[in-house]
This record gives C-alpha cells, structure tokens and sequence, in this order.
C-alpha cells in the first residue's frame, strides 16, 4: 500500500510517498490464526476418530465453566467468556486456555525483582504524616495508590499543564535541547512527519554529543507508522531503540498488554506526560478527525522519579542487556511548590494485582461532593465503574463526562454512545467535544483532585494496557485543568434525550458488541 505523509522542515512544507505494507504484523497474525486453527481441528479430530475421546472434552468444558465462575475476576469478563465457551463447542475451551488468563510472558518478567531494586530510595513518611493531619481522607487514598502501585507521594514538584499538543511540542523541544546526561522516551504511537522530525533532529545531536538516548515504541501501536524495523535507524543514530513486545504471532495475549504509555524524561530532571503521541494529528498539523483536543503534563523535581522508574522497567524487559543504573538517573531537586504528587503506572498482572487506574477513578468519585468532570476518547466501562458514576450523580454530585463528536472507530464509538442512556437516566451528564476528537485523559475533582495521563475509560486501558498518570492534590495546574475543562464544555454539544434515538439494528448490533468488549 502507499502511504504519505507531509510535515514543515522550518523552510517548507515536505511531502512524502512510501511503500508500505506490514508483512511482519501479518505474518505474525496468520501464524496465530494457524495455530489456534490447528489446535482446534486436531482436538475435533480426536473427538471424532479417538473413542470416548469426546467425553474427555465434554468434562474440559465443565471445568472450563466452574473455573470460570469459581474465579476472582470481574463478571463482566466473566460473562462473554462463559456464553463462549457453552455455545461454541471445543473452539471455545480451547479459546479459553489460549486467551483468558492474559498471562505476561516470562520474557517480561524474568528482570522485574532486579528492574525494581535498583530503583529509587524515597521516603515519604514525613510527607504522608503532613498530609494525614490536612486531610486524612485524601491521605487514606494517597497511600493505597501507592501501595497498589508500587510508587511514592511527593512535594515540591512544579507542574505545567499544556491544553493542546502543540503547546507541549514548543516547551518539549526547549527542555530536550537542555539535555546533558540521557533522555528517555516511551510512546504508543511515533509517526514520522513534523512532530517527531523535529524531536529526531535534537535526539541525533544529543546522541551524537554523548547523551544516552533511549526510545521505546509500542510494536503493535507503531504498525500502521513505522516500518517494523525502524529500531535499527534508530539505532544508526547511535540512539538506543526497541520496540515494545515485539510482535511474533503466538497464540497467546501478546495481542494485549501493549504499551499504551507516554513518558518523556529528561535528565531525571523534568518529565512529561498525557495522552499525546508523537504524530502529527496531535498536535493539528494533519486533521483526520476534525480538531484534535489533547492534553499533557510537565513535571519538574523529584516525582520525575517514577516516570524514570517506569521506563527503565519497561525499556529493561524488552532489551537484553540490563539497563545501567547510575546515581544521576535520579537527581535531588531543590524545587518550593504546593501540592502533593503521585506519579504512577498500571498494567497486567502479575505486574500489578490491582486495577491502580480504576481505583484512582472510583477514590475521586468516592471523595467528591460538588463535581467531578471527566473527558475520555471512549467509555465502555464495567458495571462497578458504571455504578459508581450513577451513585455519585444519585447524591447530586455534578457528574459531567466528554467524548469526541467525530468518532476515530465507528464500531467503538457505537459502544460509547449505548451507555449514555444508562448513566444519563441516573443524572451523568454526557457531551461530545463538536469540533472533533477528544483524545484527552483528564479527570477532576471538587478543584483539589485531578488525575492527568494516558488512562481511557476503556477496557483496554483499565484492564489490559500498560499505562500511567498523574495523581495530583491542591496542585496548582488543577486550576489550568479546571478552566480548560470549562472551555471544551462550552465547545461541546450536551447529549439530551431526544438525541439518544436509534433503530432496532443499531441497538441489536451494539447489545451484542457489549456483551463482548471485555474481551477485545
């Protein structure tokens, strides 16, 4: 296929045409097609040619069913997979081994105790005693995110709120070029064009000049963007590069569990964060769904710990040679600023054995008592999330939810639009952002909470994906949150009753795509 792409080299505006076609990612998705096929076909042969053999199978289904039921996981992941199961015979126990447990590999977590003792030291009694004597609740959820999450509460960190992509392009491209010891980078998406040219130029120099440089891009997330062997230009740089979870067709979750992380680190010194990928439509030089609403987090002081820390686990468990770990990667910080921070990441198990993402959600509609506002690209959502939103609205909480009005996936944007009926009948009040998409992960509370990062109100992110955000407390880009929030309200349209008609096919079509979406 042909693929083009322009971007702006600060004289003119280039264009470019290249062939492209992802032999690798559809080679890797015909061999999984294979081997579930085969593994299917054999066990029905055996059914069929090998005597009593089906009783055998009838009996794996039955364990299959009580396992099924019998396990802790959320019942709306439970549900798709025990209709599976019982309606599609032998193809879905067989399925269900291949698919359900979602499992990391052992190549991802074979370096994890090593990854995590060579980390940081920080002690945050002190801080935690001062914040248990401003507000205890705040503290009591404070110190189970960072008992969930493996992380730390921090002060004096200076936080820079950017309402557009573009507006963090500018101040990324100043703080790169002050660069002296490493940068560290970690995206779901590159794309070659404006943004990530501009961002490659100062990476060359820096590398060149003996920063150490070091990228990580997710494989499935870059399929469409990059060529598959992109890391070897990288690394013709002298930039360290790799791909994250590289795709090689296994029947297994390697679908999942992508990298849905975006971290930029420089010097342990000043981190960034949010929902924008390196591409050219998050920043509205390219327009594929009208105007792309994004936002992001600039943090400078010693919460860029943990935005370290996560890269260094996550670039250590896709390389094969340990990452260094030198004194300078995590530098003291002499920084006055108000506010506590609590940078975090979320993934699989056996990473993580809580939903650290949910729950921050599910704290702050716990904790607010005149509003929480939330903008997210998709909501499909577990009932307990649901329930929670309905229950804070119930108490007269001003429960306000944005989501784009120019959908990326008309499938997935059905999905979104088949909950409003449920939470807006129980006082949710729903818009679409009416210039076009909504890729922002912001969520706000009472103007003392907010939580900024990559997290969606998706399975994908609340279950599946690696992720990571910041948690934030009296902060004072809570504020520029607050008002930009207000800004993309009064540019959105208000979904009101008389909006949420639809035909019989289009509500049949979206009961059944529900029914699944835990499992996509």
């Amino acid at each position: 296929m042909k693929r083009k792409y322009s971007y702006f080299d600060g004289k003119k505006q280039v264009e470019r045409e290249y062939s492209y076609i992802p032999v690798r990612y559809i080679i890797a998705v015909l061999i999984t097609l294979f081997e579930v096929l085969a593994v299917i076909a054999i066990v029905a042969a055996f059914c069929y040619y090998v005597p009593y053999f089906y009783l055998a199978a009838w009996a794996t289904e039955i364990f299959c069913v009580i396992r099924i039921i019998a396990s802790d996981d959320n019942p709306d992941y439970k549900a798709p997979w025990l209709l599976f199961v019982l309606i599609v015979p032998i193809a879905g126990f067989m399925l269900y081994f291949m698919f359900y447990s979602r499992t990391l590999q052992k190549r991802f977590i074979r370096r994890l105790d090593a990854l995590k003792s060579n980390t940081y030291k920080h002690s945050d009694d002190k801080i935690f005693a001062t914040l248990q004597n401003e507000a205890p609740i705040v503290a009591s959820h404070a110190k189970m995110l960072c008992d969930i999450a493996k992380t730390h509460l921090f002060t004096n960190t200076k936080q820079e709120y950017f309402p557009l992509g573009e507006d963090m392009h500018r101040r990324l491209l100043e703080d790169l070029e002050t660069a002296e010891k490493f940068i560290y980078m970690e995206y779901f998406i590159i794309e070659e064009g404006k943004f990530w040219n501009s961002i490659l130029d100062v990476l060359k120099r820096k590398a060149a000049a003996g920063v150490e440089v070091k990228v990580l891009y997710d494989d499935i997330g870059c399929m469409m963007t990059l060529p598959g062997d992109y890391y070897k230009t990288l690394r013709s740089y002298g930039i360290e590069a790799t791909p994250f979870s590289r795709l090689k067709g296994n029947a297994d979750s390697e679908f999942n569990n992508r990298s849905h992380r975006k971290i930029t680190v420089v010097d342990g010194k000043v981190g960034y964060t949010g929902g924008v990928n390196i591409a050219d439509e998050y920043i509205n030089e390219i327009h594929k769904h009208g105007h792309w609403k994004d936002t992001a987090l600039r943090l400078e002081g010693e919460a860029v710990w943990e935005l370290t820390k996560l890269f260094l686990v996550d670039f250590g468990i896709n390389v094969r040679k340990m990452p260094d770990f030198r004194d300078d990667l995590y530098p003291a910080a002499s920084i006055s600023e108000d506010g506590y921070v609590i940078p975090f990441g979320d993934g699989p198990h056996p990473l993580y054995e809580r939903r650290v993402g949910k729950s921050v959600i599910q704290n702050m509609l716990t904790a607010a008592t005149r509003y929480t506002w939330m903008t997210s690209p998709y909501l499909i959502i577990d009932n307990d999330l649901c329930t929670d939103l309905e229950n804070a609205a119930l108490r007269g909480v001003d429960v306000r939810i944005i989501v784009p009005h120019i959908p990326d996936k008309k499938l997935v944007f059905g999905m979104t639009q088949s909950f409003y009926h449920r939470l807006m009948s129980a006082g949710v009040r729903i818009y679409e952002y009416e210039p076009g998409f909504i890729h922002a992960k912001s969520y706000l509370t009472d103007d003392e909470y907010a939580m900024i990062g990559t997290i969606n109100l998706d399975y994908r992110s609340l279950v599946h994906h690696f992720e990571n955000g910041v948690w934030m407390y009296r902060c004072a880009a809570i504020s520029d949150l607050k008002a930009d929030i207000e800004d993309t309200l009064n540019k959105s349209i208000e979904i009101t009753p008389d909006k949420l008609k639809t035909n019989l096919l289009q509500r049949f079509i979206r009961a059944v795509v529900r029914i699944f979406a835990p499992m996509l």
